[in-house]
């Protein structure tokens, strides 16, 4: 006789989205992390900053496939609170998200912290820094460059979160040129490669305030003490506080100059009506958990 395998079904939709959102969320910052570590410990000898790049883009592109279909993979609570602004995600579900990606993000630092224990303490000596030459708190979370402004760090975190937010809008928008069925966790892959290797050098384009503050208080915890929060004239709050905004302001252009101007479906393409409506429904519904892609 066939085991009952409904027994063991998670029937709350809570529950359902949270543990999905924290193993994505996990996953893509394992990837995003170890490669961080991998770079900065190996000292080169094991690839370079396109390696971390390409690190967040395809653990990125792994996260969807772990939870795409059942959160929506945002893994970023600036989506997450795009999301909501744009009544794509029901806010009660927002508080959710954020404590899901929180604690994916801190067990994904636990988890490269132990699995680079050794090569983190021979590449620094032993002393936890962040910075200097042998800084190793840069693995974890963002910090600016050294000739960076908060001002100017505050811009940058906000401008590479709408380029982020812009483009996902309109890889998920049925009625102009959307990522292909299947296609969707390269495409955001190859979205968060882009703007890593072109618009990451200034501070490392955490652009997802979760990704950055978790792994942030791990390594206070861990170590590195107070001064990850201290460093960098205080830069912490900024990944915090930028990315929302951001990410609301290209979600809100892209609507605004795009997505507002469809003619019609029944100019477009005729038989094609009622197989576009279907697709673009569930966008619309406030009770939908997540946009069809999601980061």
């Amino acid at each position: 006789v066939a085991p009952n395998t409904k027994s063991v079904w998670l029937k709350n939709e809570l529950v359902r989205v949270g543990l999905a959102e924290s193993l994505c969320t996990y996953v893509m910052m394992v990837f995003g992390l170890g490669s961080v570590a991998q770079v900065v410990t190996g000292q080169g000898a094991f690839g370079q900053y396109l390696s971390i790049n390409l690190g967040f883009g395809l653990g990125v592109a792994m996260g969807i496939h772990v939870g795409g279909k059942v959160s929506g993979a945002h893994m970023n609570a600036a989506v997450s609170f795009t999301m909501c602004t744009f009544g794509r995600l029901t806010w009660r579900m927002f508080p959710v998200y954020v404590f899901a990606q929180l604690l994916g993000s801190f067990l994904a630092a636990g988890t490269v912290y132990a699995v680079y224990y050794e090569a983190i303490h021979d590449y620094c000596g032993g002393n936890l820094t962040v910075t200097g030459v042998k800084a190793t708190a840069g693995i974890f979370a963002t910090y600016p460059a050294p000739y960076l402004s908060l001002l100017a760090g505050f811009i940058d975190q906000v401008f590479g979160t709408a380029m982020l937010l812009l483009c996902l809008m309109a890889l998920s928008d049925q009625k102009n040129k959307p990522a292909a069925a299947g296609s969707e966790p390269v495409a955001v892959g190859l979205l968060v490669l882009l703007i890593g290797i072109s618009l990451g050098s200034n501070s490392g384009y955490a652009i997802n305030p979760t990704r950055d503050i978790a792994p942030r208080v791990f390594t206070a915890i861990a170590g590195w003490g107070a001064d990850v929060f201290r460093s960098g004239n205080g830069w912490w709050w900024v990944p915090l506080v930028a990315p929302p905004i951001g990410g609301v302001l290209g979600a809100g252009v892209y609507k605004a100059l795009v997505e507002m101007h469809h003619p019609p479906l029944s100019e477009q393409g005729g038989g094609l009506v009622e197989e576009l409506e279907e697709e673009t429904a569930p966008l619309e519904k406030p009770k939908n958990i997540c946009a069809n892609v999601c980061v």
